[in-house]
């Protein structure tokens, strides 16, 4: 299939030379999104729980109106979904709508898998904080999906194990390393917290508090820049910690540092909103003891925060009805009620603000119900969300820092050096692919 003119307006938009491998789009063109009349029926490919009762709701309800039905079809998620997205779309047989993380975008854009949807979002932008809409246009004036939910970070701590250990709550990255000395001086086996390479996404949303942009375009290449210098403070000051014994260098999500939570062996974690969902099955024996703050600074006076985990809801290239699909994804995204319901099935933080604070965030999660104000709080620091710089292989930058980053903790070896190597690996993988980076 010859490359078509919108996959050549998709290469120069985001700067990807496209190679023989490089997926065209099939019945795509500019002027597609007409007025459709009769029924439309559309396909949406998506991991989240409960999402078919939430689809019930547009489906008798304005879908109905419009004619515009959606069906469900339960998907695995993260890289799963992104190969059976494009194995699909190399068919011409992708769905008309699908759930994408936002560091998955650049990977189905630079397919040409996704269509660009600026013409049929309307004022959903309004919805969104800055930083977490520019996910999903890659920085430029095309709109590749709607978000759905984020991940703004914060620093959650014990706060009665603070006060018994005489520590004030860190508001700066010095602060913060200050206080893990103290309390192994004051307490030689407890950890403020620990270096865990077992989530990729935990040192990105670091790196991008930071001000880090692991991927940007220079002309038509792309720049590489993952060991740039403010990743490389991230690193420096998180393996600093590490070699010294301030903290702590197992992995989380085990068995181990579950009970280390539970026991106060731990009592911090540097995590996201979703944190909650997590600490109540990690540390059960401590509901109500836990407090959120936002994230510590790297100057004094900044409020700025990174992002752990989100996705968004996209229309791809291969739907025949890509206005009517834009024109869900964003009621999905955006209509108070379609809000709510993801928040009470799903389970979900929302993107757009005017649901942070409504219906099912009026009260606190119950894990913290002394904190009655968690989620105008949240709300405050989602605000502060620094954007992204996704390139189209997170996929291997994430895997190699498990693996280097990995043997880096454990051994208290140079993380600087673990940083090259992701470096390295990402670059090498991107000229591989036949993509152009530039030096």
């Amino acid at each position: 299939m010859p490359i078509t003119r919108r996959s050549r307006l998709v290469a120069s938009t985001i700067a990807v030379v496209l190679g023989a491998t490089t997926l065209a789009a099939c019945g795509s063109s500019d002027d597609e999104t007409e007025a459709e009349s009769g029924p439309v029926s559309l396909t949406y490919w998506t991991w989240t729980p409960g999402m078919d009762k939430v689809v019930d709701l547009w489906n008798n309800g304005p879908g109905k109106k419009d004619q515009i039905k959606v069906t469900v079809k339960k998907q695995a998620s993260g890289d799963t979904l992104v190969t059976k997205i494009l194995t699909a779309h190399k068919a011409g047989k992708a769905p008309d709508l699908v759930q994408a993380e936002y560091q998955a975008l650049p990977t189905l854009v630079s397919n040409d898998a996704l269509a660009d949807i600026a013409k049929d979002t309307g004022e959903a932008k309004s919805k969104f904080a800055d930083g977490v809409w520019q996910q999903t246009t890659l920085g430029t004036d095309a709109v590749y999906a709607v978000p759905q939910d984020i991940g703004p970070m914060m620093f959650y701590y014990r706060a009665d194990l603070f006060k018994k250990y005489g520590l004030e709550v860190p508001k700066t990255w010095d602060e913060f390393a200050e206080t893990a000395r103290k309390l192994k001086k004051k307490s030689p086996d407890t950890d403020l917290t620990t270096f865990s390479a077992n989530d990729s996404g935990l040192f990105a949303g670091l790196a991008q508090q930071a001000g880090a942009q692991w991927w940007t375009t220079e002309g038509e290449q792309w720049k590489v820049g993952i060991n740039d210098a403010a990743t490389q403070k991230v690193a420096e000051f998180w393996g600093g910690l590490v070699k010294e014994g301030a903290i702590d260098n197992q992995p989380m999500y085990t068995p181990a540092w579950n009970k280390a939570l539970n026991t106060g062996k731990q009592i911090a974690w540097v995590s996201a909103v979703w944190a909650p969902g997590t600490l109540t099955t990690a540390a059960p024996d401590t509901k109500g003891k836990w407090a959120m703050a936002p994230l510590p600074q790297w100057s004094a006076g900044e409020n700025v925060t990174g992002s752990w985990g989100g996705s968004s809801t996209a229309v791809t290239t291969d739907s025949d009805h890509q206005a009517a699909a834009a024109k869900f994804a964003a009621w999905l995204n955006t209509d108070g009620t379609a809000l709510q319901a993801l928040a009470k099935e799903s389970g979900i933080y929302p993107a757009a603000t005017n649901a942070q604070t409504s219906g099912a965030f009026t009260s606190p999660p119950g894990y913290f119900a002394n904190q009655t104000d968690f989620y105008t709080q949240a709300a405050e620091i989602a605000k502060s969300t620094a954007p992204s710089a996704w390139g189209p292989n997170v996929n291997v930058a994430y895997t190699t820092f498990k693996d280097a980053f990995g043997a880096a903790a454990k051994n208290k070896s140079d993380f600087v050096a673990a940083l090259d190597t992701m470096q390295d690996d990402t670059v090498a993988d991107m000229e591989k692919q036949g993509f152009e980076v530039a030096e």
